[in-house]
């Protein structure tokens, strides 16, 4: 079963207030996100598994695009942890990273 999450609801499971600038911000981002409509109803259940290494899913300031990221820079274990599951993630849903150069952050392109 194929469930479309709109933008609305995907501000509201990344824990975004509904605004104007908001919601121009994630409808921005999904257009520019190649294949957005065949990953995005998985996000909020990914976001959640991110939760237990320190991470989470925001949306960029500086990019049209979702990033994942993870604050636990002092904590191997969470790193190791993390970095598993955004691959993991990424191969599964065959979808393009760009990492941050020195950073715990990537960017989701979209689709390859």
């Amino acid at each position: 079963m194929h469930l479309e999450l709109t933008p609305e609801a995907l501000l509201a499971q990344l824990g975004y207030t509904k605004s104007e600038q908001t919601l121009k911000q994630i409808n921005d981002i999904i257009a520019n996100t190649n294949g957005f409509d065949k990953f995005s109803q998985h996000i909020p259940s990914f976001n959640d598994a991110l939760a237990v290494e320190k991470g989470f899913i925001a949306m960029s300031n500086s990019e049209d695009h979702l990033k994942i990221k993870c604050e636990a820079d002092n904590d191997a274990d969470n790193l190791s942890a993390f970095t598993a599951l955004v691959e993991h993630w990424a191969e599964k849903y065959k979808l393009k990273l760009k990492q941050v150069d020195n950073k715990n952050t990537y960017y989701i392109i979209g689709q390859n």
